[in-house]
């Protein structure tokens, strides 16, 4: 599945230069099918009080939700989970985002690609530092795929 558009009710979040398609993994369609679904009974259950704004994250009534209703939100998950939500914020989610990206190998370009920085990988790497593990293995992972561990 791809993303070809998305919206916000007061406007583009930055520019339209900034605005790009990405594929989504499987795991987040399935979430997002599951979340639509959950919106389809919601519409139902609010009866005549629904505004229909055709969003996938909605509030009780179908209007969009505002940065302190995803706050709360965020939260409460985060608080579900054991996790201490003062420590956290939504913005968190995309730095965490960078760090696991980084953890698996990706470059530092390929990243500042996702993440939309108009100024390439010198952006990323001045901003999300501390997320992005240094290449400092290359050498031990290359002669580990040329010295597998059966051969030893």
């Amino acid at each position: 599945m791809t993303v070809w558009r998305s919206g916000r009710l007061d406007g583009d979040t930055k520019t339209r230069k900034s605005r790009r398609t990405i594929a989504l993994p499987s795991r987040c369609i399935e979430v997002l099918r599951a979340q639509r679904a959950r919106m389809d009974r919601q519409r139902v259950h609010a009866g005549a009080r629904w505004h229909d704004h055709d969003l996938v994250f909605a509030s009780e009534s179908g209007t969009g939700l505002d940065a302190a209703n995803v706050r709360r939100g965020f939260r409460r998950v985060l608080t579900a989970a054991g996790i201490d939500a003062a420590e956290w914020t939504p913005r968190e989610l995309r730095h965490s985002f960078v760090s696991l990206l980084s953890d698996s190998g990706m470059t530092v370009d390929q990243i500042a690609r996702l993440v939309g920085h108009a100024g390439g990988s010198s952006v990323t790497e001045l901003v999300y530092r501390k997320q992005i593990r240094p290449v400092i293995d290359d050498g031990a992972t290359a002669m580990n795929d040329l010295f597998p561990e059966e051969q030893r």
